[in-house]
């Protein structure tokens, strides 16, 4: 009998598919055709069934799905660093909207997302869910660099570079959203960008269009106790409530940072459905407040994962935001079994695909989905003995340890090494904008 021919085969010392639950397959191989995963096996049965054109053999590594940033200002890689050690509103007032009304434009996008979806890349994110200005831009660097994102069409009541009313910022979400269409590596989200910044009459729109369209609305929301109360003092109305009223708070609704809830707002977004992207390191920085992830689990929300921007975070590593999320989810619930490892990784891969409506293409590793794949060197003397594979990759692995990135079975990152993208010309890049912007402000 004449074997099939596959393109890939990945073979790893430890399989962590995600779906099943906490399941890690030892000595098993992957099985790669057309850009889909077409087979789980052990390594020793792969060759009964399969010719396979490439192998790539990783004993002492895990396979694992591509990681998902659920919440990132990508072009804000330029703005590492520019204004840290301050606190929400005096950090937007006066230094990130400055500096982005002197400088954001389609260039400022474009390098922007370059630099991030380099770091991205080498640390083992496949996708992310966007969220800026100048959408269109974003949408074409990701799509030459061949990185899955999710772009969000951006909704705010102040004139920007992008669009100067409210109006116009609905039209051309629209015609990006039309634009988009075409890619199948990419979606859109409606970007409202806070409570505090949209009115009403644009949230009624919101939903409409997020209802006609059938996407989420990506939203940041209860973000400081600050927020809450000064919403409160000047309508009678906590945030939740008023996307309550306005028909906002439903599946559609992924709601980002959640760090001041009650309980009975905890218990209205599961009943509606909200999905939250917990930046954990975003909100510590900049002391915004603790989400409670574990009551939000416990209640049946889905939580994800992300990063926020590299002006609030400073960096885009999905791992460091993984091991944060896992250890402060355990001190703010008081309990040493919250959110476990398993429940972690889980976070920061199905959950995030979860939360956009692809969870039946990517977000874990599973017969019939895209192969969005990344290798993770575990065999190095700081990260042995193992016990647990997936414990070590939430408390005791890092970026660093990337060793391969696949993207709909295409090759990203070969043992370590971006593809794809000139490194110094990257850092040569970043350096210019730094001194554009230190020379202006």
């Amino acid at each position: 009998m004449t074997l099939p021919f596959i393109d890939l085969l990945i073979e790893a010392e430890w399989v962590i598919p995600v779906q099943p639950h906490g399941l890690v397959l030892a000595d098993h191989a992957v099985a790669v055709d057309r850009g889909r995963i077409v087979a789980i096996l052990p390594q020793a049965e792969v060759l009964l069934r399969y010719r396979p054109r490439q192998t790539v053999s990783r004993p002492g590594h895990a396979l694992l799905p591509g990681l998902m940033n659920l919440h990132a200002h990508s072009p804000m890689s330029l703005m590492r660093g520019l204004a840290d050690d301050l606190p929400l509103m005096r950090w937007l007032h006066e230094h990130v909207w400055p500096v982005e009304a002197k400088f954001v434009g389609a260039e400022f996008v474009r390098d922007g997302v370059r630099l991030a979806a380099a770091e991205m890349l080498r640390g083992g994110t496949t996708l992310v869910n966007e969220n800026y200005f100048f959408p269109e831009v974003a949408a074409a660097t990701y799509a030459e660099i061949g990185m899955r994102a999710a772009i969000g069409l951006p909704i705010i009541e102040f004139p920007s570079a992008w669009a100067q009313t409210i109006d116009e910022y609905f039209d051309k979400c629209l015609a990006v959203h039309d634009a988009v269409r075409g890619n199948a590596r990419q979606i859109t989200t409606l970007a409202p960008h806070a409570p505090y910044t949209v009115s009403d009459q644009s949230f009624e729109r919101i939903r409409v269009l997020s209802d006609q369209l059938d996407i989420p609305v990506h939203l940041h929301l209860h973000e400081t106790q600050f927020e809450v109360e000064d919403a409160f003092s000047r309508t009678g109305e906590r945030p939740i409530a008023r996307l309550r009223r306005l028909g906002l708070l439903n599946p559609h609704l992924l709601a980002v940072h959640m760090t001041a809830l009650n309980d009975s707002e905890i218990a209205q977004c599961a009943e509606a459905g909200v999905s939250v992207a917990h930046c954990p390191e975003s909100n510590l920085k900049l002391a915004s407040g603790f989400c409670p992830v574990e009551k939000l689990r416990r209640a049946g929300i889905n939580v994800a994962l992300g990063t926020d921007g590299c002006a609030s975070n400073n960096d885009l590593d999905m791992f460091g935001e993984l091991r944060t999320a896992a250890l402060l989810a355990k001190a703010v619930a008081a309990d040493a079994s919250a959110l476990d490892a398993a429940s972690a990784l889980r976070m920061a891969t199905w959950c995030g695909a979860r939360a956009l409506g692809i969870d039946a293409e990517v977000g874990s590793i599973e017969v019939g989905k895209a192969a969005d794949l990344i290798t993770l060197k575990l065999d190095q003397f700081d990260t042995l003995p193992i016990y647990n594979a997936i414990s070590q990759v939430v408390y005791a692995s890092n970026r660093r340890d990337v060793r391969d990135v696949w993207i709909d079975g295409v090759r990203k990152l070969d043992d370590g090494q971006l593809l794809d993208f000139d490194v110094a010309e990257l850092a040569q890049m970043a350096r210019g904008w730094g001194d554009r912007i230190r020379a202006l402000r």
